[in-house]
């Protein structure tokens, strides 16, 4: 597959709140964009920005510009420009798969590839063949998701994954003893890679290709997993709720420490009350229980 790689540099004015404060969370927030929103497949961390690189026939000037241009609105200091060049064709998972590593959250979960080893010295080993969809636990949140599953007893309750990703989190919560998970997604890629996922795991997941408007109104879940972004979340919020049992709990990631504020204020419209947060590399993620 001939890939297209895009060159991005980011910088800031110096009166711009970014100079004082970095800019890798809007390199953060960047690559959560293009990858879990668009079809980016991987990304490379440079100096001044990053490299990100996606198949030259899914290559969108106006996506790449309109996810640059919503990170110009929370900083107006903010430079970002971009170059792209196609790549000679070559097997661009495969090189990317050798620099793939395990990710263990403590001694309860051990995420892994199909090429890593096997483990015996924790409470859950889940199998992910990556293909470079979002959700392989490297990111912050999807890590801090796990930890919050850990505490979350999930025996014979009803799940939703939305926003499923490689579906990490759907396997983890089947694992758990789950009586019923449905896994959603908008991306067809992921919904694939996700299904594929839940086979090799061999867990009872109900994969759904199809965004907020597939929950329908009534409630059926007792635990909603949602780890998307701030942006979506805002939006989705109430669909989400809908569809959630009294006395339910909701797991949400996929924004930074400085939007709790907000995210927890659009829940408590819908009865739902901040009881938990944790933080990992400035993103957060946070435990809301219905009244």
């Amino acid at each position: 597959m001939q890939y297209t790689q895009v060159k991005i540099t980011i910088r800031s004015d110096s009166n711009s709140h970014t100079r004082h404060t970095g800019y890798e969370p809007f390199r953060d927030m960047l690559i959560y964009s293009l990858g879990d929103e668009g079809p980016y497949d991987s990304f490379e961390e440079t100096a001044d920005g990053l490299n990100a690189y996606v198949p030259t026939s899914l290559f969108d000037e106006a996506f790449l510009n309109a996810a640059i241009n919503e990170l110009k609105l929370m900083d107006q200091g903010l430079r970002i420009a971009w170059q792209a060049n196609v790549m000679p064709d070559k097997d661009y998972n495969e090189e990317w798969e050798k620099q793939h590593q395990p990710v263990l959250v403590g001694d309860f979960c051990w995420v892994r590839a199909p090429f890593h080893p096997h483990r015996d010295d924790v409470r859950y080993e889940i199998e992910i063949e990556p293909k470079m969809s979002f959700g392989t636990a490297h990111h912050a949140t999807t890590y801090m998701m796990l930890s919050f599953l850990e505490e979350q007893e999930v025996t014979g309750k009803t799940v939703l994954d939305m926003g499923s990703g490689t579906g990490v989190l759907a396997i983890l919560a089947a694992k758990k003893g789950a009586a019923r998970v449905d896994a959603i997604d908008v991306d067809e890629w992921a919904f694939r890679n996700a299904k594929e996922n839940f086979e090799r795991n061999a867990v009872n997941v109900n994969a759904i290709l199809g965004d907020a408007s597939s929950l329908g109104t009534e409630p059926r879940y007792d635990l909603i997993l949602a780890n998307i972004n701030r942006n979506i979340l805002l939006r989705d919020m109430e669909a989400y709720f809908r569809v959630l049992k009294s006395g339910g709990t909701v797991l949400m990631s996929g924004f930074y420490q400085h939007d709790i504020d907000a995210i927890a204020t659009k829940a408590s419209r819908f009865g739902l009350h901040l009881a938990a947060s944790m933080s990992r590399d400035d993103w957060a993620a946070i435990r809301l229980l219905s009244e």
